[in-house]
């Protein structure tokens, strides 16, 4: 049943794609899409294929992007509390996927709620470099935290803060941006018929603004030389190949990238050619807008830069500073003011938590953030990783540290299988007993890595042959 679609949407869409309306109107009706993206930060896509129970097909424009089957339970698998994929709408994988990004880029996700975004970003750094991944609103950002500590987040920023705040503390300095931004959500009317009452008190002509003035903000962040994606999930070419245009008047150092087509995809109208458009009734997802730019180093010939009367260019920002590292020595000496518990704990881990990462102490809060300087005016809401708490000479690992674990990175493992009734009982916070095989390899009393074959899921606390349930209150599972 095709849903009652607001009349002055029908009519301009109409408009828009002519004789394609017929074919777009019928698809709100159609079949919805649901899809999941592996972390290839800690299985590859072959493993995870082999291991996983779904019946999946792929996504063609993302190359770890499967389509599940809309009957299987994908959020109560074990493998999801584990971080091993996150679960996304299809088409919404393409600006991240699309992104290239290289080993050691310092990359910015500027809007960049609930996550699903940065989460693939980070996979793509293959833990380096650096991500900033920021949403303007604190209680949005909150989603973030939770998903980027199960993601498995170590080189990563989380932010709350505007995009202005963000030019005057970090100046130019990042190779990569990702603006998928607020729009009016026209795309997703198919799956949300509520964003339609939302759509007729704020329109397509709301976001616009918003919308440049992010982009201004992006564009003076990037260094020459980087590469800048712009998305949205509406239709309205006032807010995608509209905004982008005014972009390339506005910047004459900015030019527009040809993505990879796929089977299915459109090119946006002139001109912005060279943008996508994936419509509902011609691929399998909902609707998206991608335009990917670069930023060249030199100006093309005979022209200049226009002055630009918006606020964001009160100041400019053209000297690329990125954030300076840390030496080696400066490391070592950090690392020498760690207490011994934590360091007993940390000898424990893999020999890149003790030489890659600054440590921190914060109340009872202890962290080991990137190596990197950064501005200090600025909102973070998580900088690194949460490694524990410390109190009273006692050192208790958080939940986050677990999530960047595997069975190969911990002296004292519980391995449960997929299948093992154990796992669901660990994630809804119950005591576990332990096999006498299983109790033969626990050496001593203190915390185990309860993980789930091979992957990390939360810490316990082995005591006479049970294992006291450390997995973190808010996560467990109802």
């Amino acid at each position: 049943m095709i849903p009652v679609l607001p009349k002055t949407f029908m009519e301009r869409m109409k408009k828009q794609l002519g004789e394609e309306f017929d074919s777009f109107l019928a698809c709100f009706s159609g079949e919805e899409y649901n899809g999941i993206r592996v972390n290839t930060g800690k299985i590859s896509v072959e493993d995870f294929l082999l291991k996983t129970p779904f019946r999946l097909s792929p996504v063609p424009w993302c190359q770890n992007g499967f389509y599940y089957h809309k009957d299987e339970h994908v959020t109560k698998h074990p493998y999801y509390f584990a971080g091993l994929y996150y679960v996304q709408e299809p088409s919404a994988m393409l600006p991240a996927s699309g992104l290239p990004i290289e080993e050691g880029d310092i990359v910015l996700d500027l809007c960049a709620a609930p996550g699903g975004k940065s989460t693939e970003l980070l996979s793509k750094l293959q833990g380096s470099g650096l991500l900033i991944s920021n949403d303007v609103s604190a209680s949005r950002a909150k989603a973030l935290v939770k998903n980027l500590a199960i993601w498995g987040a170590a080189n990563c920023c989380i932010t709350a803060e505007t995009p202005h705040k963000l030019l005057e503390q970090f100046g130019c300095c990042f190779d990569k941006i990702l603006v998928d931004a607020p729009c009016s959500g026209e795309g997703m009317f198919r799956k949300d018929y509520s964003l339609m009452d939302a759509w007729q008190e704020r329109g397509p002509e709301t976001y616009v603004p918003l919308q440049l003035e992010i982009l201004d903000c992006a564009v003076q962040m990037l260094k020459p030389g980087g590469m800048l994606a712009y998305s949205t999930c509406t239709f309205s070419e006032a807010e995608d190949e509209d905004t982008v245009a005014a972009m390339l008047m506005r910047y004459p150092e900015l030019e527009l990238v040809q993505p990879e087509m796929t089977n299915g995809f459109s090119s946006g109208k002139a001109p912005c050619k060279k943008s996508i458009r994936l419509w509902p009734h011609k691929i399998k997802g909902e609707g998206h807008f991608f335009a990917l730019m670069r930023k060249r180093s030199e100006l093309p010939q005979g022209e200049m830069q226009r002055s630009i009367t918006t606020e964001s260019n009160t100041k400019k920002h053209t000297e690329y500073a990125p954030p300076a590292l840390y030496t080696e020595t400066e490391l070592r000496k950090n690392h020498s003011k760690i207490p011994a518990e934590v360091r007993d704990f940390l000898g424990q881990l893999p020999e890149k938590f003790r030489k890659s990462f600054i440590f921190t102490q914060l109340g009872e809060q202890c962290f080991l953030l990137p190596p990197y300087r950064l501005p200090q005016k600025i909102r973070y809401l998580r900088t690194g990783i949460l490694l524990g708490t410390f109190k009273s000479k006692r050192f208790e690992p958080s939940q986050a540290l677990a999530m960047l674990l595997d069975a190969s990175s911990f002296p004292s493992v519980l391995n449960l299988g997929a299948s093992d009734p154990r796992v669901l009982r660990y994630l809804k916070g119950e005591t576990l007993e332990l096999t006498a095989e299983e109790e033969e390899t626990q050496k001593q009393k203190g915390w185990i890595l309860v993980c789930t074959d091979g992957f990390g899921l939360g810490w316990g606390k082995y005591v006479n042959g049970s294992v006291r349930n450390k997995y973190y209150p808010g996560w467990r599972l109802q």
